[in-house]
């Protein structure tokens, strides 16, 4: 295999990014550029043309970090999102793809007329979420 490994991954003070090192190259994400592109259900959907804007997210942090296998890392958000596993190749992608995977966000959150900022309503549901993926009705297969 060819997927590159960090060679570091370290939550930064704050909690509001995870550094990842590359061959020396540091690369910072942001909690609220993890949460927004998680691998989960919740943010992909369950089929192609199901993924779910992720609005509300410009104050979430990192709660946790653990490393699945030898292939992943779990993160846990402090919207109590917890259910996406990014892989190797999903970081790398994430570190090397910000600039154009951000402004892409940006640009969907603005035709969506969104926002960024939680609503009394995005901190409500993070209090109560049940089903992890959102749907509540995937069986639970997709946690």
């Amino acid at each position: 295999m060819n997927t590159p490994i960090p060679e570091e991954i370290r939550l930064q003070h704050g909690r509001s990014a995870l550094t990842l090192v590359y061959d020396g190259v540091h690369k910072s994400l942001p909690a609220e550029f993890l949460r927004v592109y998680s691998p989960s259900a919740e943010v992909r959907g369950h089929a192609l043309g199901q993924e779910v804007l992720q609005t509300g997210k410009a104050e979430v942090t990192i709660r946790g970090l653990e490393p699945v296998g030898q292939y992943a890392l779990k993160i846990t958000f402090s919207d109590g999102h917890n259910s996406g596993l990014y892989d190797w190749a999903y970081l790398h992608k994430l570190a090397y793809e910000y600039d154009g995977l951000w402004a892409d966000y940006l640009r969907r959150m603005e035709a969506a007329g969104a926002s960024r900022i939680p609503t009394a309503a995005d901190l409500l549901q993070a209090k109560t979420a049940g089903h992890s993926c959102g749907s509540g009705g995937c069986g639970g297969g997709c946690h």
